[in-house]
């Protein structure tokens, strides 16, 4: 695989901040622009970031002295250093809009960690084992940018990878509904216990938009790229309750099912442990060699111990038995910012860059 410049846009954010980590050493990206908001534009990365650095990791060496372009007034001159992005603004949604296409319409192809643009019809929404043929829209996307290589791709938000995995291998079995409460960690707020006070010992039973997010997201990554434009599914209704924990990273679902043909729990089991998608087939470089791992323990999975599965990019499960209401329930747990957010979106680039769309 060729080697490729990539800018990470947003890079002084907690997710911004996790692709630095993720790209120090990746084997086909190497990054040659760091960019973020006016405020910090022509600093060194390690003074843009002082007191703010959310991990225990220190910075990366060879982006502490990289001086800080300005994401928005740059875009020139950050266009003639790299061959894409990676996009992960905190701004209001109707400007990371108009900021991405921006981008794009400089031929700058953009792989975004930001919901701006998941219901743009002609915007793939791609968890890499699960749709990747919904990229096959870029071209119409190009199309109606007026691009020869400049297109968005965007990654689902962070409480679907909890669940969504694992209910689509039972899509087989045609899943009439599922009701799905999530547990967040604080790391998906941008947080840490030491800038979020107010969630230690205690529940916040409120997450601005996730609810609406995790219910309709589903339905665009399994619905079907149709003339030009990717049409959500209609089924199956999916109820989900969202709350903020005392959790530092991972977000854990407690999942409901009920299927059109009720398979037994050997079938289910089945399907989770044989279940592998096109980054496995590729060996992409951030792909975990098992998407899925069951745990047989009634305790597990719990954040602490099995976030970091596959190096984060792997999704776990357990406790999966009969319910009294739905035919099943069961246990799921993914790292929020790897596979959720940073991770998830190195991985959808390594994906676009197999299949030849950063040429």
């Amino acid at each position: 695989m060729k080697q490729f410049k990539v800018g990470v846009v947003g890079a002084t954010g907690m997710v911004g901040q996790r692709f630095m980590l993720l790209l120090e050493n990746h084997p086909w990206f190497q990054v040659t622009v760091l960019a973020a908001s006016a405020r910090s534009a022509g600093k060194a990365y390690a003074d843009a970031v002082a007191g703010k650095w959310a991990f225990d990791t220190p910075i990366p060496e060879k982006f502490r002295s990289l001086v800080v372009m300005d994401a928005e007034a740059d875009i020139e001159k950050i266009a003639q250093k790299v061959d894409f992005v990676f996009c992960a603004v905190n701004m209001e949604k109707s400007k990371i809009r108009a900021l991405e296409e921006e981008y794009a319409k400089r031929e700058i192809p953009v792989v975004s960690n930001n919901s701006a643009h998941r219901f743009t019809a002609d915007v793939p929404m791609v968890i890499p084992e699960i749709n990747p043929e919904h990229i096959e829209v870029i071209g119409a996307q190009r199309k109606r940018l007026g691009t020869k290589r400049g297109f968005i791709a965007v990654k689902s938000n962070c409480s679907l990878q909890s669940y969504v995995p694992l209910l689509h291998p039972l899509k087989q079995f045609g899943i009439k509904s599922a009701a799905v409460c999530t547990y967040q960690a604080i790391s998906g707020a941008g947080k840490t216990f030491a800038t979020m006070p107010e969630i230690v010992d205690n529940i916040i039973p409120y997450i601005g938009g996730e609810e609406e997010k995790s219910e309709k997201e589903p339905l665009k990554i399994w619905g079907e790229v149709k003339d030009g434009e990717i049409l959500s599914a209609t089924s199956p209704v999916i109820s989900a309750q969202c709350l903020r924990v005392p959790v530092s990273d991972g977000h854990t679902a407690a999942v409901f099912v009920s299927f059109e043909k009720k398979p037994t729990r050997e079938e289910i089991l089945f399907a989770w442990e044989s279940f592998s998608g096109v980054p496995q087939a590729l060996s992409l470089p951030s792909a975990p060699k098992k998407f899925i791992r069951y745990f047989e323990e009634e305790n597990r999975p719990q954040a602490k111990l099995d976030r970091m599965e596959g190096n984060g990019m792997s999704v776990t499960a357990g406790r999966l038995r009969e319910d009294a209401c739905y035919d099943y329930k069961f246990i799921g747990l993914s790292h929020n910012t790897l596979r959720g957010a940073a991770g998830g979106a190195v991985l959808l680039a390594e994906l676009l860059a197999a299949k030849g769309y950063f040429d």
